[in-house]
């Protein structure tokens, strides 16, 4: 039993980023030792200084290093406690009293009074962190010129988006910056918005609405949606009048698929079936491949891919990825579209495997995107989290449209 209240929330955030760093674990599945705290708070507590920690490491680390003489193993207890309890301070705004008192009991039997004498000295020192995270020095190079703007659009967590299944909810309030989409400040509980029940919306990133989009109005035509699952996209193309197919081989994030499609109401044939073994019984007039990527898009809200994320993981997804364009683009009808999207930042999950699709390129214009996001070469999309910065940002996507 915790005789320090928050202790919990502490040690749950400790195990998470050991997981992240040590093991290479998502902060999804690392998310699971927040699960047995006994309260929302606790695990939004725990999540939040995980995410801090991750989201400014390198940063804390210079603040750790320049406090003491002999730099801490990367691996040590005492720094991961140290970045803790920094994060807490200067992130979270937490006093320094509670920091000492909730952080110290993580290193019993270790050197806590080095950790309390690090974390005296920079409060003295009136410690603070750069206006945006230092990305890592690897991550920095890969992101090129982007890497500046990025950074700033991850100094935060991302607002909430909505997509609307059709009109806005009665008492529903927020910032729209498209067609079907809602914008509301970060922290809102989900569960308690108007419209919730009714199925009337769901959770999407806005740059995450975009591919779906693009395909337009259904009018009862065929659609298949390529690793569909958890279902936002499913969900946009049913509320826009195609006919849908939804193929992922999750049997875990499907069930998440049937939920949704219940709650909101909508409908679509739903497969379980690896893409890469497949075969569709007919041609579709539209295809949807949202493919497994690493994810580094999605920095601002999963700041762990900045950590776990290099070449050997791009390289395995870019050849995926391919591999799965090349097969879609033959589900084709003639003349049909294919719309292919990754949430990754890397150039080589995105531009580079839509140079090798042999189908057509069909450029997207500038009034089928958010005001401030225009198309870059041959008509292809590339979002970031420094975009839109002024409304809260972008997660960070590649999309390229073709047609059969």
């Amino acid at each position: 039993m915790n005789t320090i209240p928050g202790s919990g929330a502490r040690k749950a955030a400790l195990k998470m980023l050991d997981a992240v760093l040590r093991r290479g674990d998502t902060m999804e599945q690392a998310g699971g030792a927040a699960n047995g705290l006994p309260s929302f708070a606790d695990r939004a507590l725990a999540r939040a200084i995980a995410g801090e920690v991750l989201r400014w490491l390198t940063d804390l680390d210079a603040l750790i290093d320049s406090a003491t003489n002999k730099p801490l193993p990367d691996d040590a207890k005492a720094r991961m406690v140290l970045r803790m309890m920094l994060a807490q301070w200067l992130r979270l705004e937490t006093p320094p009293h509670a920091v000492i008192a909730t952080a110290l009991p993580l290193l019993a039997g270790g050197p806590k009074r080095l950790a309390h004498g690090v974390f005296a000295t920079l409060t003295r020192q009136d410690a603070t962190l750069p206006d945006a995270p230092t990305l890592p020095e690897a991550v920095a190079h890969r992101w090129g010129d982007m890497a500046p703007e990025i950074a700033k659009g991850i100094a935060a967590p991302p607002p909430l988006d909505l997509s609307l299944r059709g009109d806005l909810p009665e008492g529903l309030e927020g910032e729209s910056l498209l067609p079907g989409h809602l914008r509301l400040p970060r922290g809102t509980a989900i569960e308690n918005l108007p419209g919730f029940d009714d199925g009337a919306w769901w959770v999407q990133d806005l740059a995450a609405s975009i591919p779906a989009r693009l395909l337009g109005a259904g009018e009862g035509k065929r659609v298949l949606d390529l690793c569909a699952a958890p279902g936002g996209k499913t969900l946009q193309l049913a509320a826009a009048g195609w006919k849908v197919t939804s193929l992922d081989n999750s049997s875990r994030r499907l069930e998440r698929l049937r939920q949704n499609l219940k709650r909101t109401g909508l409908s679509a044939d739903i497969v379980k079936a690896d893409a890469m073994g497949w075969h569709p019984d007919e041609l579709y007039d539209a295809i949807l491949l949202d493919a497994p990527c690493t994810a580094t898009g999605t920095c601002r809200r999963n700041p762990d891919v900045i950590h776990r994320i290099g070449p050997r993981q791009i390289e395995a997804m870019a050849l995926l990825q391919s591999q799965l364009l090349e097969r879609a683009a033959n589900w084709l009808k003639p003349g049909g579209t294919l719309v292919y999207a990754v949430c990754s930042l890397e150039p080589e999950e995105g531009e580079d495997v839509a140079a090798s699709c042999t189908l057509a390129p069909l450029p997207v214009m500038s009034d089928e995107l958010p005001e401030g996001v225009e198309p870059g070469a041959w008509g292809h999309v590339r979002t970031h989290p420094g975009m839109l910065a002024e409304t809260g940002g972008l997660d960070g996507f590649f999309i390229a449209r073709f047609q059969g």
